[in-house]
């Protein structure tokens, strides 16, 4: 991202700081949750708050960054690998949150009062969570080429 003044400035590394951050913070500290705690489930709830909340970092520092790209370049925004990169990872937390998530929480409701992973349901969740683990990683991966790319 280029140098700007005033308010873009110093508000784009900085959004860019925390959404990358709190990717990365969110998926070492689920790691630790599960390595910690021996209830596996408790561990999962308290990973997937955590993963929620990152979500909505991400929704809302992702659309300020696409909005500040558009306003300051217009159109030629569009020719940008930043932008691109910027709207994949806003839009694999669009998908993750409001379509993978929802579909592995009915998968766990649908499991109680045991654990998912003693149901019927396991394999669809162990499915579905590869896939939201797999969109997560990348959408870290990306982030960390933001981070480079945009010094």
């Amino acid at each position: 991202m280029a140098k700007q003044s005033g308010l873009t400035g110093w508000l784009n590394p900085v959004l860019l700081t925390l959404w990358v951050g709190a990717l990365w913070m969110t998926a070492i500290t689920a790691s630790v949750l599960f390595k910690t705690i021996p209830d596996h489930m408790l561990a999962g709830n308290v990973a997937g708050k955590l993963f929620t909340i990152v979500s909505y970092i991400g929704l809302v520092s992702g659309l300020l960054l696409l909005i500040q790209r558009l306003a300051s370049d217009g159109f030629s925004a569009f020719k940008q690998g930043l932008f691109w990169v910027i709207l994949i990872m806003w839009i694999l937390v669009l998908i993750g949150e409001f379509g993978i998530q929802p579909l592995l929480a009915q998968l766990k409701a649908s499991a109680l009062p045991n654990d998912v992973m003693q149901s019927v349901f396991a394999s669809r969740f162990k499915t579905w969570h590869g896939v939201a683990s797999i969109a997560y990683m990348i959408e870290c991966l990306l982030g960390v080429w933001l981070v480079v790319k945009s010094n």
